[in-house]
């Protein structure tokens, strides 16, 4: 991979990296740091009905469930960077082959090219 093109992955993975932290951020604040009416918006002193209740509570566990998968995202951007680093970016960790540019256009971040990913999922949903 030529240094122009390292340089356009390099931005491209340290602002989605920027992007998640700022995300991740703002779903912990909001569902681990507000009280059930800071976050609902309600300040009043009048109390919640078990039907509101059950709403939030499925709202908080959604955005705290679509944080661990963004901080999976952010960790899998964080070790494309070091590979970028290494000089080992865009290598399947599989095969070792070269991965195609439309994959790393799609997920920047791709440790395996589309046929390792594809044996991989294969074989974890005949496990399942």
């Amino acid at each position: 991979m030529n240094k122009i093109a390292q340089k356009k992955i390099r931005q491209r993975l340290e602002k989605e990296r920027e992007s998640l932290i700022s995300e991740i951020s703002r779903l912990e604040k909001d569902c681990l740091y507000k009280s059930q009416r800071e976050a609902s918006g309600d300040l009043s002193g009048y109390s919640f009905h078990m039907a509101d209740t059950g709403t939030d509570n499925f709202t908080r566990d959604f955005n705290l469930e679509l944080a661990t998968i963004e901080q999976k995202i952010l960790y899998e951007v964080e070790r494309a960077l070091e590979r970028l680093d290494e000089g080992k970016f865009g290598i399947c960790q599989q095969c070792k082959k070269k991965i195609n540019h439309q994959r790393l256009d799609a997920i920047p971040y791709a440790r395996m090219c589309i046929n390792c990913e594809e044996k991989k999922t294969s074989h974890k949903d005949q496990n399942a």
